[in-house]
């Protein structure tokens, strides 16, 4: 096996978790502000919401790092960012000083839906606690 399927797919992992595990932090760090963002969307049970969140974010970014059950994490993370990019990032609905922004925002998460389908598909490859380079 080459040095880059090898550590491809463990690099890609950690590409795309991330901004996940980040996001996940942040969201601990500032939980008030994230319960009122969600809320102010006018989703319901916003405390929830973003425990969900940070469960998703954090829960999922770091076993698709560590590549155990990472197509479950991954489809998880794929359908939250969906959501997220729906509900939070709606620029056909932003007025024209925040559209370009927002959908900057939505593409962003189009891409990382298309990052975590192919681990969907492909699953964690080489160097992951699911040992998909044992195949």
């Amino acid at each position: 096996m080459n040095a880059l399927n090898r550590y491809g797919p463990l690099a890609g992992r950690i590409l795309i978790a991330l901004i996940f595990i980040l996001s996940g932090f942040s969201k601990i760090g500032g939980f008030d502000g994230t319960v009122g963002y969600i809320a102010s969307k006018g989703l319901p049970l916003p405390q929830l919401a973003a425990v969900g969140a940070i469960i998703v974010e954090l829960g999922g970014g770091i076993l698709l790092v560590l590549g155990w059950k990472a197509r479950w994490a991954a489809a998880a993370m794929l359908l939250f960012t969906a959501l997220a990019a729906l509900l939070f990032h709606n620029f056909w609905a932003m007025p024209p000083d925040q559209a370009q922004n927002q959908m900057i925002h939505f593409m962003k998460n189009i891409s990382m839906m298309g990052g975590l389908l192919y681990v969907v598909i492909h699953g964690s490859g080489a160097l992951s606690l699911d040992r998909d380079d044992r195949k």
